[in-house]
């Protein structure tokens, strides 16, 4: 299992450009097509692991490992997502000074970059898809993301605000 793991997030880590949110489709194909864990535990792993500090691949990582084998399983994860893209940027270091200024590498990277936000889109969708949103509750998320985005409210305060909300939401159910 460890070896199934470690290759399992090694080609996650090496075919996913634009980070951690672009990987969320590989890893959720991965382990939840695998039937490792439930689509619910990953969600709740991916909300998990998008609060905490840190690199989100390397947060999901941990905690899918930890899930599936605990601590070893953890490292194991961790080291196979990483491992990818640290030869990757280690061989970029190397040559750098020989590709700066190659039109075709400045093309290329223009060429990337609407692929990443559809990368990065797709997760959120599903996330959003996940969580039940509606359109009466998208609202909310719409709301979050103009403040954060026009009027510089920091994502701290976001995240207080939501998780009391949550806590009143659920008292308020409770007593309903």
């Amino acid at each position: 299992m460890y070896l199934t793991l470690f290759i399992t997030f090694m080609r996650i880590g090496a075919f996913t450009i634009g980070g951690g949110y672009a990987m969320l489709p590989l890893i959720e194909r991965e382990v939840v097509g695998r039937g490792w864990i439930s689509k619910q535990d990953f969600f709740d792993i991916f909300t998990i692991s998008q609060s905490m500090p840190g690199v989100f691949a390397v947060n999901i990582s941990i905690f899918l490992g930890y899930r599936l084998k605990k601590i070893p399983g953890s490292l194991v994860c961790v080291l196979g997502a990483i491992l990818p893209s640290f030869l990757i940027i280690l061989s970029v270091a190397v040559f750098f000074t020989h590709i700066q200024d190659n039109v075709w590498v400045e093309r290329a990277f223009k060429g990337l970059r609407p692929a990443v936000v559809a990368l990065i889109l797709v997760p959120c969708l599903t996330a959003a898809k996940s969580a039940g949103l509606t359109w009466k509750t998208a609202f909310i998320a719409v709301v979050t993301a103009l403040l954060i985005w026009l009027l510089n409210v920091s994502p701290i305060y976001v995240v207080i605000a939501a998780a009391t909300g949550g806590i009143l939401y659920g008292l308020r159910i409770k007593k309903g």
